[in-house]
């Protein structure tokens, strides 16, 4: 409306201008001095004059025009015109009407207010988010008809599915509930590890239920001005009523749900201010409205408790890492849309991807499929699934790096170390395959793949880990000495070090210290780093967690060393074959194991 008017009055002034302008008689280019015109008067050449006002417009004999301009009244001029027998012909002055002289005199001022109009309107809906709307809620709506995702679209969550589908029946008949004194939980906290499908499943719980859907992230409410973010959390529920029944989802919670107390701000803090309004909404629905709000998270211990007591969010779906039945349906639905070949077996990848997540699932599937398309292949094999399951676990290969023949001896000898005290300590998980190609921040590296989900761990399997890590620190020390070993087990050291430490701290794996707590996990006290509170713990216990630390690892470093030196022809054989072949497999590895394959 707006941009038309300013167009319009555009359009006026233009035409004004045109009009005041043109010279419609094309005369306006040709002009002579009115002395020039008194001398041809007089010389007999002027045949018709047109007077209007100083105006002349002239007409020789030859026919030929042109305009001259009186510049000072002439009561002579008529006379001598007559004198000559010119032909006189007045023109009477064209008055502009009131209407055209206010558009010419208002114009100006019209186009610079409907242009101020016009930018302010812009710049308004370009700052929808930003200064000019700051209390607009940023939640996106997708509607009932736009959210394709069901619970078929969704695998590995099967106990989540099942407990949150009574959702679905609530918002479908809510009256089924109601008549029995029922009240569906306000709020649904959402608990897992990143990627293994929280926001997906409560997408798929408003496609069930045929309902809008809101979404926005915890950080979208926090603001440098404090009272913005409650002002949004105030405009989302408004809008969201309009909607009812619908879902609000707020991803990664804790960005605006951790504790009070905690920040610089005391009270008046932002984070605190929007956290407040979010209570207090949730204390404000009516059974009736059909509002559930759903969040997500994968930090619930930092939240604060009166965001979890009954009434609020009184329920949590703990969405966790599918397990290997999961991961091959999670694989089966990812792999309906790409073509993929006869060799491919879902249950293998699987079992050989334990950890990974339905995100990291998925990329799998993405990766292979993006590999098969640069090799110009029809279809997706099983060899793109293993280079790119391979790619996620290690990275990509490093083919820049150039390693000497002596660099190449060493890792070969730090990874062989590595396998042969993994195949051969008690409890341990199979060997997947050995390799020397850079990948990654890695010069070489084996890997276990475990056969099944690993829940918890036992003291044997955590203690052969601990000598596996040091394998290939030993193997180095064996063939070349002390003083000829590498830095490249500075991540094996940090990492036995710390399970050690663990061991020893957590899980009361030491005879002198006994099963008692001596540190605790994730206890953010320095920049996130977990330490030893000192001021529950004597000097005389912190000596004896060292000590009881270091012996821990001294047994399991000389277990390792004393399984390498005999069988040092092993290591010898496996160096040969990894600078031969640069990466061996389980096969491989056994039939070195069992001296079928012996060094050269």
């Amino acid at each position: 409306m707006v941009k038309n008017l300013i167009l319009w009055f555009f359009g006026i002034f233009l035409l004004t201008s045109l009009f005041q302008n043109i010279n419609f008689n094309n005369i306006s280019n040709k002009k002579i001095s009115y002395s020039n015109f008194l001398l041809e008067v007089n010389n007999n050449k002027i045949q018709n004059a047109q007077i209007n006002g100083k105006e002349v417009l002239v007409t020789r004999k030859d026919l030929t025009q042109y305009m001259t301009y009186i510049p000072i009244y002439d009561p002579k001029l008529l006379d001598t015109l007559l004198q000559k027998n010119i032909s006189i012909t007045g023109i009477l002055p064209e008055e502009q009407s009131i209407l055209v002289s206010v558009i010419i005199s208002w114009c100006p001022i019209f186009l610079l207010v409907g242009a101020w109009i016009f930018f302010m309107k812009k710049i308004q809906n370009n700052n929808r988010k930003g200064a000019l709307s700051f209390s607009k809620s940023k939640a996106k709506i997708l509607s009932k008809n736009k959210i394709k995702i069901t619970f078929s679209d969704i695998a590995g969550c099967d106990e989540a599915k099942e407990e949150v589908s009574e959702l679905v029946e609530y918002l479908k008949e809510p009256k089924k509930f109601q008549k029995l004194g029922g009240k569906i939980p306000k709020g649904i906290l959402m608990v897992g590890p990143p990627g293994t499908g929280k926001t997906l499943l409560a997408k798929a719980i408003a496609g069930e239920a045929n309902v809008p859907f809101f979404t926005i992230s915890g950080s979208d409410f926090v603001e440098m001005f404090v009272g913005v973010g409650a002002a949004r959390v105030r405009n989302m529920f408004e809008n969201s009523r309009k909607y009812a029944p619908c879902i609000i989802f707020i991803d990664e919670i804790d960005a605006v749900g951790r504790q009070r107390g905690a920040g610089f701000g005391g009270g008046h803090d932002e984070r605190e201010q929007t956290l407040n309004q979010i209570l207090v909404e949730m204390d404000g629905f009516e059974g009736n409205e059909g509002i559930i709000l759903i969040a997500a998270t994968n930090r619930p211990d930092v939240l604060d408790p009166a965001l979890l007591r009954p009434g609020r969010f009184d329920r949590k779906v703990i969405v966790s890492l599918p397990n290997i039945q999961g991961r091959k349906d999670i694989l089966k639905i990812h792999m309906k849309k790409i073509p993929i070949s006869d060799d491919v077996i879902p249950e293998v990848l699987a079992k050989s991807t334990p950890g990974f997540s339905g995100a990291d699932l998925a990329n799998l599937v993405n990766e292979s499929a993006l590999l098969a398309a640069r090799n110009n292949k029809n279809s997706v094999s099983m060899i793109e699934f293993e280079k790119s399951k391979d790619k996620i676990i290690m990275g990509s290969e490093r083919k820049s790096i150039f390693l000497t023949e002596h660099q190449k001896e060493s890792i070969a000898y730090h990874e062989a170390g590595h396998a042969i005290v993994g195949k051969l300590v008690p409890d341990n998980d199979p060997i997947h395959k050995v390799t020397i190609i850079p990948r990654g921040q890695s010069l070489g590296m084996t890997l276990f793949l475990p056969e099944n989900d690993v829940l918890n761990v036992n003291r044997q399997k955590l203690e052969s880990q601990i000598s596996i890590l040091y394998g290939g620190r030993l193997a180095e020390e064996i063939i070349y000495g002390i003083k000829k070993v590498s830095t490249g087990s500075d991540h094996d050291i940090k990492v036995a070090t710390n399970l050690a430490r663990k061991m020893v701290t957590r899980w009361g794996f030491s005879e002198k210290l006994g099963p008692l707590l001596y540190s605790e996990e994730d206890k953010e006290v320095f920049f996130g780093k977990s330490v030893i509170n000192s001021k529950f713990i004597s000097n005389e216990t912190i000596r004896i967690i060292d000590e009881e630390v270091k012996l821990l690892i001294d047994i399991n470093y000389q277990r390792a060393k004393k399984i390498l030196n005999e069988n040092i022809d092993i290591l010898h054989a496996m160096k040969d074959a990894l600078l031969k072949y640069e990466t061996i497999n389980s096969s491989q590895i056994k039939d070195l194991m069992s001296r079928k394959i012996t060094c050269s």
